[in-house]
């Protein structure tokens, strides 16, 4: 993407101006966290998996809206971090575990948030709802399609609630492009989106055993190696395209309303080759949708130029959402985006004025912060979509609102990941099941 800084500029304005009557583009501008649940009072959490993700949720929990009494993870040093995660947010201690199904037998738990390798998502969350908990469990759904069907069944056998972190789902950004301009059909129609993640540098961590005892083939690992660095093997992970693609291609379904039919990949491990890696360093993917739409993914440890966007194309104008926390809209012309305003309709909401006196939209990723007031259009301290994905899923347990990302679309995600990954190491385009 090769944008000057005026091109941006306009873009952001366009994009405000599209927004401007949505109520996420509220949410952004005033930056004010939604009041806890009013009935019971905090959700009673418990967090398996305190690793960097799941370190991320816990910094997110809202305390208005969560307590959390004991958190678990096989690794002691992660639970000391976790910790400190929680002394820093100025919430108690919570109790230790190391095996998630003891914490469920000693715990008063309501709900848990999962955060633990792939490979263990349709066991852990099926055992979390069997046990009467509701569970938010992290991307992608499962490793496997069998595991995506047992993790739906528990839900609807259990009555249960499953929510799975996508957290662009609870991203204003996303709401306000979705509601102000894809929905009102300001973009016309689209055939083509981009989706990009790329990043420069080895997925591989370098982390200490706990203890020079410590033995990590008692969780199914035969190597401390295997249990921190489970992303680049095969039996726990399904690579890039699980971590990484599987977010965009889910706002892709969404705006498209639709879910892909067949996909073509490929990749392979290109620079980091002497790292022990099993999964691809480099993938690309080209996934086709009902009525000519084609969606194009790439992913890379080679370069991070353009950092990470995803891009619609439309005959009447381009969205463009980068690194998740800016967006801009483009009127379509003669060549690529151009300094021209995109033209007004006489009236509404879809309106797609260019205004001087609007600013960025941004949110943020880090812990969240006190409301500050602010004009509608920025100036607020942002908050996390994690927080607004916490929120939603614990005011659900408390007063039956509607959850963003229950496993049906989830599952529409990680059917294409698998799919992808197949078409990757078959050469072969696959239908999507």
């Amino acid at each position: 993407m090769n944008l000057t800084p005026e091109q941006q500029e306009l873009g952001r304005r366009n994009f405000l101006k599209a927004v401007a009557t949505t109520p996420a583009l509220a949410a952004l501008g005033v930056a004010a966290l939604t009041k806890g649940p009013l009935r019971g009072g905090p959700v009673r959490l418990g967090y398996v998996g305190l690793g960097g993700q799941g370190r991320v949720l816990l910094a997110q929990t809202d305390p208005a809206h969560a307590t959390v009494p004991a958190i678990c993870d096989v690794n002691p040093s992660r639970l000391q971090k976790a910790d400190e995660v929680l002394a820093k947010a100025g919430m108690p201690p919570a109790r230790h575990y190391d095996e998630w199904k003891t914490m469920l037998e000693k715990e008063d738990l309501e709900a848990v948030v999962l955060a633990v390798p792939l490979w263990l998502h349709a066991e852990v969350t099926a055992g979390c709802l069997e046990a009467g908990k509701h569970v938010l469990c992290e991307k992608m759904m499962a490793w496997d399609a069998e595991g995506c069907r047992r993790m739906q069944q528990a839900a609807k056998k259990t009555g249960r609630l499953l929510e799975i972190g996508y957290q662009r789902f609870y991203n204003p950004v996303y709401q306000a492009a979705y509601q102000g301009i894809v929905k009102t059909g300001g973009l016309g129609e689209v055939y083509h989106a981009r989706l990009v993640w790329h990043r420069n540098g080895s997925w591989r961590r370098k982390e200490d055993p706990p203890s020079p005892d410590f033995d990590p083939s008692r969780w199914g690992y035969p190597t401390f190696d295997h249990l921190v660095n489970w992303r680049l093997y095969w039996q726990y992970s399904q690579g890039l395209m699980a971590e990484l693609a599987s977010h965009q291609v889910n706002i892709a379904n969404w705006f498209f309303g639709a879910s892909p039919e067949a996909v073509l990949g490929s990749g392979g491990v290109y620079r980091w080759k002497n790292e022990g890696r099993e999964v691809p360093d480099h993938v690309y993917a080209t996934f086709e949708y009902p009525g000519g739409i084609t969606g194009t993914f790439s992913s890379g440890e080679s370069n991070a130029f353009e950092e990470r966007y995803e891009a619609f194309y439309g005959t009447k104008g381009t969205l463009i959402i980068r690194n998740e926390n800016e967006a801009m809209l483009f009127a379509e012309g003669d060549g690529a985006a151009r300094q021209t305003s995109i033209e007004a309709a006489p009236k509404g909401p879809g309106a797609l004025l260019e205004t001087s006196e609007t600013k960025p939209l941004k949110t943020g990723r880090g812990p969240a912060k006190p409301a500050a007031k602010a004009a509608p259009t920025g100036g607020a301290a942002a908050i996390s979509p994690s927080t607004y994905e916490i929120n939603a899923f614990c005011s659900a347990i408390r007063s039956a609102t509607a959850l963003n990302c229950g496993p049906e679309k989830a599952s529409h995600s990680a059917s294409w990941t698998i799919a992808a990954n197949e078409a990757l190491k078959s050469g072969a385009t696959v239908k999507i099941l």
